[in-house]
């Protein structure tokens, strides 16, 4: 039985005199998936990426020679050459699909030998697609050292001391007898300890009791070929096959520049990057799940678009994530379930108005979201946004991203500003972030694979102003809640990010609400302040754009207009001078 597969249908394969330990899932008239562990694994790391594709493939899951329950070759040195490996995989696509290709996938060693199956001239035709992750070709490895030593720029010579600093472990893994005293004594007895503390791995079926023995092995993965491939890599080395390619942006072992030359090795190349580090099996399997599902999908219905072609400069990084987005229906909200869509993510477009938030999911669909849903709720409404957090996850998913937009203006003095004033800006502008990041936020958190959160707050978050009291502080509240949580999340992989825009050509001056004058006036100040801010003209969608931005580089505050900016450099270098053009008010 497989640890932490109970349901796997396990066989034996014989191949070069040794047996390998096969286990399988799902229907085996389906595609089939080979997944392909890495070192110090079994293929115990992929039971949850296993058991999520299971659902719609035949999952094949071996352990690689000498790890695991499959038997090591003897002697052990000569035993774990790329050859060797490229006839064990052979073995298995042979025994559990014979007549069909399968798709493959490798994490770590398990994408450095899948490399190897990709390119070599004996699995063509046997192979339909190759997920790669945290694991890169020797041959394309070794053809990067001899270009940048060939021309060592200071920039290039930065990359090949950074990429061996971080292959620290491939040296010592040369060593004679240290590594498997090591891995047999204190580092095998505290692997599991130093996975959940350094890379945050959950706790459960992995690792196996097996580790130390399969660490030991497989040390041997890098003696019989990492020295001889670096020095003569393979010309020929080219994929046979569409690659779908998945960078951990914080990766501890690999640097992402060892993919810069990729596409003249790979034809048919699609890059996802991944905010997580080295270990995303197990950290983040419902994404990798979500981009094998899209990709083998793809290949499979014969569209070489699907799931390939990026509409947006962030389809590598959004691409089959849910976004959702409140105040979706117009504005800034609008503008970014449309800068999602076009990275080709799946939108939830949220907003009071059941018509507009169904129009910005139609839309989004159009530009590229794979996906895209309108929900009407009432941010405001802790129990709507509840039952709404439950209707997503049921249908639609977990949520990777989530935007509380959602906003109302209110303008008048602090003295004529009542109570029940008081009380409808902050059930929206406070209340309302404060129950997207409690509901959304608190199951991104024991879902436990990350994520990130945006909320808008704005330049009034900055500065006090005599004729914006209950608005600006509403939104200094949500600058503050954003900073606390992002302190607080920060352990669980999850960003947070305040928004800041400033006067942006959005629909809020003309539903704003001026508190102390008639209706009559109202009108005529909601129509001055729309004109101004048309004339202004700083569209929403340069929003989007940072709000995107600020996601990929995990930013904490974002002052996006130039008075924004303005206004944050005051409050924290001169704040008496904000405090006295504060006072001036304002000609309406």
């Amino acid at each position: 039985m497989t640890a932490g597969l109970p349901e796997a249908r396990e066989r034996r394969v014989r191949t070069g005199g040794i047996e390998l330990c096969v286990a399988e899932l799902g229907d085996p008239d389906r595609p089939t998936v080979v997944l392909v562990h890495g070192y110090p694994d079994s293929k115990e790391v992929w039971s949850e990426v296993a058991r999520g594709l299971a659902e719609r493939f035949h999952v094949v899951l071996y352990d690689v020679r000498g790890c695991g329950r499959s038997t090591a070759p003897r002697p052990l040195r000569g035993g774990f050459t790329l050859e060797k490996l490229t006839d064990d995989f052979l073995a298995v696509a042979d025994a559990v699909s014979p007549d069909r290709p399968v798709h493959l996938v490798g994490h770590d060693w398990g994408s450095v030998q899948s490399w190897e199956f990709a390119t070599v001239r004996r699995t063509e035709g046997r192979i339909a697609s190759f997920t790669s992750m945290s694991g890169p070709s020797l041959d394309h490895f070794g053809h990067w050292i001899k270009k940048r030593m060939a021309r060592p720029t200071p920039g290039r010579a930065a990359q090949l001391l950074g990429q061996g600093a971080k292959s620290w472990y491939v040296y010592l893994l040369h060593t004679p007898a240290l590594p498997e005293l090591a891995w047999k004594g204190p580092l095998g007895k505290r692997w599991p300890s130093i996975l959940q503390r350094v890379e945050k791995v959950p706790d459960g079926d992995y690792p196996t009791a097996s580790l130390p023995t399969d660490a030991a092995h497989g040390a041997w993965l890098y003696r019989d070929n990492v020295r001889a491939r670096l020095r003569r890599p393979r010309a020929d080395a080219y994929a046979h096959c569409p690659v779908q390619l998945i960078v951990p942006t914080g990766d501890a072992f690999l640097s992402q520049r060892l993919y810069d030359d990729l596409d003249q090795w790979a034809p048919e190349l699609v890059r996802r990057t991944l905010p997580a580090k080295h270990w995303v099996p197990r950290t983040r399997p419902d994404q990798l799940v979500a981009w094998i599902d899209e990709f083998v999908t793809a290949k499979e219905e014969g569209d070489p678009a699907k799931g390939v072609v990026a509409t947006g400069p962030y389809a590598d990084r959004f691409g089959g994530q849910l976004v959702l987005v409140t105040g979706a229906a117009s504005g800034i909200g609008r503008a970014t379930a449309f800068a999602f869509a076009e990275a080709r993510a799946r939108v939830v477009a949220v907003d009071r108005d059941a018509e507009g938030a169904s129009r910005t999911a139609e839309l989004a669909r159009l530009i590229g979201a794979p996906e895209a849903w309108g929900e009407a709720v009432d941010v405001s409404d802790e129990a709507a946004m509840e039952k709404l957090a439950d209707k997503v996850d049921a249908e639609y998913g977990p949520v990777d991203v989530l935007v509380n937009n959602a906003g109302i203006g209110l303008s008048g003095s602090f003295l004529d500003t009542t109570t029940e004033d008081w009380k409808k800006v902050l059930d929206v502008n406070l209340w309302g972030v404060i129950h997207g990041c409690r509901i959304f936020g608190g199951r991104m958190a024991d879902r436990g694979q990350g994520g990130h959160i945006v909320n808008t707050a704005s330049a009034a978050a900055f500065q006090p102003s005599r004729i914006l009291p209950a608005y600006s502080t509403s939104k200094a509240a949500v600058l503050m809640l954003s900073e606390c949580l992002r302190a607080e999340l920060a352990g669980r992989g999850i960003g947070v990010t305040a928004i800041c825009p400033g006067l942006v050509n959005t629909g809020i001056t003309g539903t704003a609400r001026f508190t102390g004058v008639s209706a009559e006036e109202e009108k005529r100040r909601q129509d001055k302040a729309a004109r101004m801010y048309g004339k202004r003209n700083y569209p929403p969608e340069k929003v989007a754009d940072a709000i995107l931005r600020a996601v990929v580089r995990n930013q904490a505050v974002v002052p996006v207009t130039p008075e924004a900016h303005g206004a944050r450099l005051l409050s924290r270098f001169t704040p008496r001078a904000l405090r006295a053009l504060a006072r001036i008010e304002p000609p309406m």
